[in-house]
Order: structure tokens, then C-alpha cells, then sequence
């Protein structure tokens, strides 16, 4: 595992994986933050640190998507949208939009749990990218914005009051950004709420996820009017697409912006800009925080020297796992609900039971999955089939739209090593080497190159016994970057077992 270990400043992305749509807040001298995760569960994943550069996974919100029966399959680009994570009179709040049903919201005094089952506030399709605001006056709000697959608008932000413990809308909703009357302005989403100074501020993208700016808009009442400022967008940095995140003020008089970048097949990393509020009252970020241009920094000085590097600088989300007691780590998340069925006894290794019938990784839900490194990796474990029938199945898979993957399986005639690949439109795999095994089990290397590229080394006995050219790139999923995933499969008259030991993974930063 790869360690930044200069501990007086940071580069950008501080994680370089995909943590779609981030929010975070700071409660005391520590950071939260929480972000998106679409159809995988456990859903909602939150961080925290200590310096806003070094993040730990502390847990989920969300055990998993609603109505249980619709996500007990993977619900591609469904689910969980862009949350928010507020802190208000003692307790947490993740406030999140299923598109296709509303606004829930789930509270806890601890950000590792126990959290609260889902609370619908608002019922409706296509309302999405939800904040609250508690204000000055003990008044409280929520803006929001539209998907126009759900709901025929967007471009649009919307407030409306609700009452103070998120339970229900206390009026009428209130359009108050209008993006079609900005001049170049596209796809305004992703607001977050805030009050400074007396005014009202929402912090919101435009222009779309992998070309857009980040956006500043102000008025003395909640409903408006309001005015605006961009105040981050590419310039000529490599950082395309510059938005979407959250204002934190450091509590020792720093301000600072967590966005991301649409890396693509890598996902939304996350990146760190200084901030800073200009003599005219409105915020500047990045570079400009120092006197430049409005555009991301690359490298910066940390926030906090004096506390050293209270956690390893990990640039990355996928982690190694020994499967202690035969099962996985909390880095790990279920393409869709987690079936109790799935995780078959305890050790030595994680025991998966097959998903029965079909053949297409895309489409099964008892998948492990942890975000693809954004930069060259190499992933390793060992697999072996139990309880095996002709058609059964395990292995390794690097998952998006499309996929490739590497195991064993068994056939009439016995046991072999296959590599296969599936790209969107295909009607069946397709086999790119195969090799035969004496017994059902081998050893996967997956290479992951700076261009996605994915090579596989498959080795037997200490003999390698197939090896690939990286004849296969890697593709993003819906809305997510692609994935490392594990999974096990077979007919349904065959009780598969796929057999999974010593994962590890390490990346060339």
C-alpha cells in the first residue's frame, strides 16, 4: 500500500477513487464526510479526519436500498443520489434522494451508528440533491434540484420549509435559482445550504459532471433573490469539471472546499481546495484563495502541520482483506441488498455462494465490489470452486459497463483457468484464454495500467499458466467508476461455492 507520507502539505486528489458527490461538515476538531452510492449496500459511506486530508471509513447510514424486494438486484445508476451530512442539536443528519421515489433522511448521534431506518420527507419523482439548513431564526429549509430523466425539468433550484426535525414540508416549495436564465448555464444541481454573516448562501455546480464550475449564489432571504459569482472552474489545470462538495471552516479561521472530479473509469475523486472570503463578501477558492485565478490547486500546504499525519495518507479506497472469520471487510460493498444467504460458513477465506443462472457479472447481486484505484494497480488472490457442478463458476472481476474477469471453472470435463470479457451490446462472454487445472482452484493477478488497461496473470502449482496482454480496457459503470469485485456463480440445480483467500492490492502512486 502506497503511503504520501510529506506531512506539511497534500496533492490533490487527496483520494484518487471514486467518492461520488461529497459532503462534509466539521463537528468539534474533527471532519465527516458522506457521498454517494448509487445501487451498492451498504449504502452512504462516511469518513472521517482529523486534518481534512487523511480519511477513515467509519461505517455506512444505510444498510441498504428501499423498498427492500426492488434492490435485492442491482439497480444500475438507481438508488442512492447526491446527501448531505449535517450536524443540528446534538444529532447527525444524512438528508439523500432516490430519484425514482424522494427525499429520506436518517439520523445518528454517532457517524459509526446505530443509524436510524429511512424517514421519507418528500414523496416524488426526480427530486434530487437535497440540503437542509437550520437558520438563525430556528427556521429550517431544504433546497434541492430536479433529474430530468424523472421528473421533465431541471437546471432548477428549489427551497422548501420543513420543520425542524426533517420530518415533513411546513409549505409551499419555492423555485429560486432558475439556471435557464443564467447565460451558459446547464445542469445546475448539487446545491448546499448555508447561512453567513445573515445571508443565505447555496454552493452549487453547473455545466455538467465532467465539464462544469462551481457556483456561488447569495441573498438576504432564503427564497431570494439571488445573485452569483462562479468561483472555481478548470482554467488550465488538468482538473476538468471542478464542483460539487462542501464549504468546511477548519475551526481555527481557514475555510476550505472538498469537490470532486469525474475521473471517468476511476469515478469521482476527491479533491481539496483553500478557500478564503474576499473584502466584497463572497467566497474565492483554489488558487484564487492566494491571489491567482479561480482554478484547482495541485499541491498545498495542509491545514493543520502541527498535528503531523495523524492517519497514513492512503490515496486510494480499495484495501487488502484476509477475510479474518470468513468474512469481508467494511471496504467492501454488495451490488445490491446483501442476501444473509450469501456468505457461506466461516474461514480459512471469504466462502461465496453462487449467484444461480445467467452468465453476466453485471447483472448478479451476490458481487463484493471496492472502488478502482486511480492510478496503476495490482490486485492479487487466491480462488478456489467448492460444491461444483458443470457451469460452476468464480472469480475476480474489474466491473463497470463493462467487464472483464478471471477464475476458475468447472466444465464436463473437468477444471480450467479462464479469462472472459463482456462489453454492453455482447450476448454472451467472450473467452480470451483458458487453461486446464488438475484441481478447481489458482492463483489471480489483475494489472491495472495508467490507461485502464487490465492485464491477467493466472498461476497454478507456482506454474503460471496463462497471461495477458491488456487487450482489455476498463469502463466506468452507471454514475460510478469501475470496480475490483469477487463473485461466485452456477446453475441453479449446482450449490456453488466460490472460495476466496489472502486479497491484496497494492498501487504505483
Amino acid at each position: 500500500m502506497n503511503l504520501v507520507n510529506d506531512a506539511s502539505s497534500y496533492r490533490n486528489p487527496i483520494i484518487d477513487a471514486d467518492v461520488p458527490d461529497p459532503d462534509a461538515i466539521r463537528v468539534g476538531d474533527r471532519f465527516y464526510l458522506v457521498a454517494s452510492s448509487f445501487h451498492r449496500a451498504p449504502g452512504l459511506p462516511l469518513w472521517v479526519s482529523d486534518d481534512l486530508v487523511a480519511w477513515e471509513r467509519v461505517g455506512y447510514a444505510l444498510a441498504g436500498g428501499e423498498p427492500a424486494p426492488w434492490f435485492e438486484l442491482p439497480r444500475h445508476g438507481g438508488g442512492v443520489w447526491a446527501p448531505s451530512i449535517r450536524h443540528h442539536d446534538g444529532r447527525f443528519f444524512v438528508v439523500y434522494p432516490d430519484p425514482d421515489q424522494g427525499i429520506f433522511v436518517v439520523t445518528a448521534e454517532d457517524p459509526a451508528g446505530p443509524w436510524s431506518a429511512p424517514h421519507a420527507l418528500l414523496r416524488g419523482l426526480g427530486i434530487i440533491d437535497p440540503c437542509p439548513l437550520w437558520d438563525d431564526d430556528g427556521n429550517a429549509y431544504l433546497v434541492h434540484g430536479w433529474a430530468h430523466s424523472r421528473s421533465g425539468r431541471k437546471n432548477v433550484l428549489t427551497v422548501v420549509p420543513v420543520d425542524p426535525q426533517l420530518r415533513h414540508a411546513v409549505g409551499p416549495p419555492v423555485d429560486v435559482i432558475d439556471g435557464d436564465r443564467l447565460e451558459g448555464f446547464t445542469t445546475l444541481e448539487g446545491p448546499k445550504f448555508y447561512q453567513r454573516d445573515g445571508r443565505y448562501w447555496i454552493f452549487a455546480p453547473a455545466g455538467g459532471v465532467a465539464t462544469g464550475w462551481q457556483t456561488v449564489f447569495r441573498a438576504d432571504d432564503p427564497f431570494g433573490p439571488y445573485e452569483h459569482r462562479i468561483v472555481l472552474a478548470q482554467g488550465d489545470t488538468p482538473v476538468n469539471g471542478p464542483h460539487q462538495g462542501a464549504w468546511v471552516d477548519d475551526g481555527h479561521g481557514g475555510d476550505w472546499f472538498l469537490h470532486f472530479q469525474d475521473r471517468g473509469v476511476y469515478g469521482r475523486v476527491l479533491h481539496l481546495q483553500p478557500m478564503a472570503w474576499g473584502n466584497d463578501g463572497w467566497p474565492t477558492m483554489g488558487q484564487a484563495a492566494g491571489g491567482g485565478d479561480p482554478q484547482p490547486v495541485i499541491e498545498h500546504a495542509v491545514a493543520f502541520p502541527e498535528r503531523g499525519q495523524t492517519r497514513p495518507r492512503v490515496r486510494t479506497l480499495a484495501r487488502p482483506d484476509d477475510f479474518a472469520d470468513g468474512m469481508p471487510g467494511t471496504h467492501w460493498q454488495w451490488e445490491a441488498n446483501p442476501d444473509p444467504r450469501a456468505i457461506v460458513g466461516a474461514g480459512p477465506g471469504l466462502g461465496l455462494r453462487g449467484n444461480p443462472e445467467g452468465d453476466n457479472v453485471r447483472t448478479m447481486p451476490r458481487v463484493l465490489s471496492q472502488p478502482l484505484p486511480g492510478m496503476p494497480s495490482t490486485s492479487d488472490v487466491d480462488i478456489a470452486l467448492e460444491s461444483v457442478g458443470a457451469g460452476s463458476r468464480a472469480g475476480i472481476a474489474v466491473l463497470g459497463e463493462a467487464y472483464l474477469w478471471a477464475g476458475v471453472r468447472s466444465t464436463d470435463d473437468g477444471f480450467e483457468a479462464v479469462v472472459a470479457v463482456r462489453h454492453p451490446g455482447d450476448v454472451t462472454e467472450g473467452v480470451i484464454a483458458t487453461s486446464p487445472l488438475s484441481e478447481p482452484q489458482a492463483h489471480v493477478r489483475v494489472q491495472v495500467d495508467a490507461d485502464a488497461g487490465v492485464r491477467v496473470v493466472v498461476t497454478a502449482r507456482d506454474t503460471v499458466i496463462i497471461d495477458t496482454d491488456p487487450v482489455f480496457r476498463a469502463r466506468p459503470g452507471r454514475w460510478v467508476g469501475a470496480s475490483l469485485s469477487l463473485f461466485a456463480a452456477g446453475p441453479r440445480t449446482v450449490e456453488t461455492v466460490g472460495r476466496f483467500a489472502h486479497f491484496s492490492i497494492d498501487v504505483r502512486d
